[in-house]
Formats: structure tokens, sequence, C-alpha cells
């Protein structure tokens, strides 16, 4: 199992409707996540609007491609689009650089 972390910026302006979203997720966006591979999935959002995700999955190089083939992904990321800071265009999805892990204590 991978273990999988990245960084993410949320507009300052939206961080409440951010978190209120995300205390909502569709079903429909949860039963794809599972289905392709995204387990163990958190998301940390410090109130400077950075946010930390993390997940465990088979292979990292294939979930976001399984979420890409769900029409649910795009509706998603589309809603979430305008929360986020300094993406160059790119969907959130899309802009998620995993960080190196240096360091692990089970």
């Amino acid at each position: 199992m991978q273990r999988v972390c990245f960084l993410l910026e949320v507009r300052a302006d939206r961080l409440d409707e951010y978190r209120e979203r995300h205390a909502a997720v569709w079903p429909e966006m949860l039963d794809a996540l599972g289905a392709t591979g995204w387990h163990n999935y958190w998301l940390f959002l410090r109130e400077d609007g950075l946010l930390v995700g993390c997940l465990e999955t088979e292979d990292f190089a294939a979930a976001p491609v399984g979420m890409e083939a769900t029409g649910v992904n795009a509706r998603w990321q589309a809603e979430m689009a305008p929360f986020s800071e300094s993406l160059d265009g790119a969907r959130p999805d899309e802009a998620v650089k995993p960080l190196t892990e240096v360091f692990h204590l089970s």
C-alpha cells in the first residue's frame, strides 16, 4: 500500500464554505473514490488555507486515472475549482503533486 501526501491552497475567503462542502461530500463521489483506490483519505485545512491531503492506495498512478474516468469527478472538480488558489488553470485534482515521504513511525 502506498501512502501519498500532497499540498493545495484554499482561498482564504472560501474556507468556511470549503469545510461545509467537505462535511457533505456527495455519496456518488465517495463511492467513486473507494472504487478507484483512494483509501484512508484525509484532508487537513489550516486557517491560512494550506490544505494537506493524505491517502493510501495500491497504485497512485492508477487512482487519478480511475477517477478521471468517472462522471462524478468532473462535476465535483468543477464545483471545487473556485475554492483553490494558484493552480494555473489546472483543476485541484490535476495539481496534486505527491510529497516525498522521509519518515514514518507505525
